[in-house]
């Protein structure tokens, strides 16, 4: 899942990219594999469940000006989700733009 915060004339101001997934040890070493391939023991579950909505909160700090006041009040958020089925292959599922503002 990539989330990207523009402002209204097209800036980037934020971008984060998390990867869900199942994270798995080989228990030989402390180091996290991912995939089936390699796992013998899982360490934690970071996976999207099917039918399970999850929440997530990003919180996107906005320029601001000598004063401490945001110079940018509305920003376009993009959240894109994709499948990853092998390093660099990513297939979109769903993409979602909303306007967010500070303004009332």
């Amino acid at each position: 899942m990539e989330v990207t915060a523009r402002t209204t004339d097209g800036k980037e101001i934020y971008k984060e990219e998390k990867i869900y997934m199942p994270q798995a040890t080989t228990c030989k070493d402390e180091k996290m594999v991912y995939g089936a391939q390699w796992k013998v023991g899982y360490v934690r579950n970071t996976g999207l469940e099917a039918y399970k909505s999850t929440d997530d909160t990003y919180e996107i700090k906005l320029p601001v000006d000598e004063k401490g006041a945001p110079t940018v009040r509305t920003v376009d958020v993009t959240v894109d989700l994709t499948y990853q089925l092998f390093a660099g292959d990513k297939i979109p599922i769903h993409t979602v733009t909303k306007r967010v503002t500070l303004d009332r």
